[in-house]
């Protein structure tokens, strides 16, 4: 990580968030998602990624391939979550790992 976090996203993952936020919370909850993701990109924080291969590893749920696919080709650490269907990059073979959230602030956002 080198002391920085940054956010990796697709097309297609800012797709399906845009859906989500949308059906759930309405359009303008949709576009202030929009807008947080703009802010993050100009500042350095999120990062875009084609990802040109389609890896098939989350097969309990393939709708959240988009996800590993992005991170793998970012080369990410961690994938944030707390779905069990991500557990099938434990045992894949590629580098980003599942962690839940909790987990994941306890290691890189606490103080020491």
């Amino acid at each position: 990580m080198g002391g920085r976090i940054e956010l990796a996203l697709s097309t297609a993952i800012l797709l399906e968030y845009e859906e989500v936020a949308a059906a759930m919370h309405g359009p303008v909850l949709a576009r202030e998602v929009m807008n947080f993701v703009d802010l993050g990109t100009a500042s350095g924080f999120v990062r875009h990624f084609a990802p040109q291969f389609h890896f098939r590893i989350i097969t309990a749920d393939p709708d959240d391939d988009i996800f590993a696919d992005c991170a793998i080709a970012a080369d990410a650490e961690t994938i944030i979550t707390e779905d069990g269907h991500f557990k099938a990059l434990r045992n894949a073979g590629y580098k980003p790992q599942p962690i839940a959230p909790e987990e994941f602030i306890r290691q890189f956002l606490s103080p020491s």
